[in-house]
C-alpha cells in the first residue's frame, strides 16, 4: 500500500514539472485592464513582440477594461495559476483602487509578481493661457482664488484624484474637480481651455508639452525629468517630497510556478534590454526600471512599500468609488 501511495505522488508531482519545463507550450495571454491606446496598453504593445521572441510562443494582449482596471485585473487573479495568463498592472490598480474600492481579490497576496517594467512621473499641466507663469505663482494664485480653478480629473476615485488631492492639501488650497471617463478628452478640454488644470502621468502629457499645446509647471518628483528638462522639480519651488508617480509591472495569479515565474521574467528583462523597446518606451514617456530592479523580489518590496506609504494618505482622503 505504501508503495502504491508513494507510485501516485510521483506520478502527481510529474505533470508539473514536466508543464514548467515545457512552458510555454502554447500562446501567453497578457491583460491590459484599460482601453487600447492608453499608456498601459502602449507599455505592453511594445514589450509583446521581443517577449515573444524570448518566450518562443505569442503574446496576445487582451484588454478587459472598466472599473479603474480591476475588472481586468481580477480576471487576472483568478485565472489558471499555470502562467498562460498575466497581467499588467500599475499605481492606481496596485496601490490607489484597494482603498478606494470594494476589491474581491487581495492585491498583495493574491498575485506573484515577475518584474518592473516603466515609471513615469506625473506633471502639474494648465492651459496654455492660464496666468501663472511658474509653480510658485500657480500655488500663489490657487491661495488668491480658492474654489475657482477646475481640474480634469480620470476615472472613477483613482489615481488622478488621489494626486490632485494630495496636492490640494500640500499647497493649502481647493479647486474644483471635473471627472472625466478617460484621458483623451480630459487632455482635449485642457488644450482647448475649458478646464484650468490637470494632474496627469507625463506619458499622456508629453506631445502637448513639447508642442506648447499646454503648460507644464512642475514634475512631481525630487529631480528634473530628462524627457521634459526645462520643466522644474516639484522640489524646486519649496514643495518637498510631494512625489508622485505611476510605475507599471506585471503579475501573474497566486500560485503559478516559481520556475514559469523566472522563465517569464527572463523574458521581460531581454524585452528591456532591447535597444528599439528603450527607444519606443521613451519616446511615449517612459523610463524603463534599472536592471537591478527588474526582478520579482524588487517588485515585491516596491509593491509593499508603495502601499505602505499611499494607503494611510488615500484614506485620509476619504474618496470612494460610488
Amino acid at each position: 500500500m505504501k508503495k502504491l501511495l508513494f507510485a501516485v505522488a510521483i506520478a502527481a508531482a510529474l505533470p508539473t514539472g514536466a508543464s514548467a519545463q515545457s512552458y510555454p507550450s502554447r500562446p501567453v495571454t497578457l491583460i491590459a485592464p484599460f482601453p487600447a491606446g492608453g499608456p498601459l496598453d502602449t507599455i505592453a504593445r511594445i514589450i509583446s513582440e521581443p517577449m515573444r521572441v524570448a518566450l518562443g510562443q505569442p503574446v496576445i494582449i487582451e484588454n478587459v477594461a472598466g472599473a479603474g482596471g480591476n475588472i481586468g485585473t481580477q480576471r487576472v487573479a483568478r485565472a489558471a495559476p499555470d502562467g498562460y495568463t498575466i497581467g499588467m498592472g500599475q499605481w492606481s490598480t496596485h496601490v490607489v483602487n484597494p482603498i478606494t474600492y470594494s476589491l474581491q481579490y487581495d492585491v498583495l497576496s493574491d498575485f506573484e509578481p515577475i518584474a518592473l517594467l516603466t515609471i513615469t512621473p506625473q506633471l502639474i499641466i494648465a492651459r496654455k493661457d492660464f496666468p501663472a507663469k511658474d509653480i510658485k505663482e500657480l500655488v500663489a494664485w490657487l491661495k488668491a482664488n480658492p474654489g475657482k480653478a477646475t481640474a480634469a480629473t480620470v476615472g472613477a476615485a483613482g489615481g488622478a484624484q488621489v494626486a490632485t488631492i494630495y496636492f490640494q492639501q500640500a499647497v493649502g488650497t481647493g479647486f474644483q474637480f471635473v471627472p472625466y471617463k478617460g484621458g483623451h478628452g480630459a487632455m482635449q478640454d485642457l488644450m482647448t481651455g475649458r478646464v484650468d488644470l490637470m494632474l496627469d502621468q507625463a506619458a499622456n502629457a508629453l506631445t502637448q508639452t513639447k508642442a506648447g499645446s499646454i503648460k507644464a509647471y512642475a514634475v512631481m518628483a525630487k529631480d528634473r525629468w530628462a524627457a521634459l528638462p526645462d520643466v522644474p522639480a516639484l522640489d524646486e519651488s519649496g514643495i518637498k517630497g510631494l512625489h508622485v508617480s505611476y510605475w507599471h509591472a506585471l503579475w501573474a495569479p497566486k500560485g503559478t510556478p516559481k520556475d514559469v515565474i523566472a522563465k517569464l521574467n527572463a523574458a521581460v528583462v531581454a524585452a528591456l534590454a532591447d535597444p528599439n523597446v528603450k527607444q519606443r518606451l521613451t519616446t511615449v514617456g517612459h523610463d524603463i526600471w534599472p536592471r537591478a530592479q527588474q526582478t520579482p523580489e524588487a517588485l515585491a518590496a516596491y509593491h509593499k512599500a508603495e502601499a505602505d506609504k499611499w494607503w494611510p494618505i488615500v484614506r485620509a482622503s476619504n474618496l470612494k468609488a460610488k
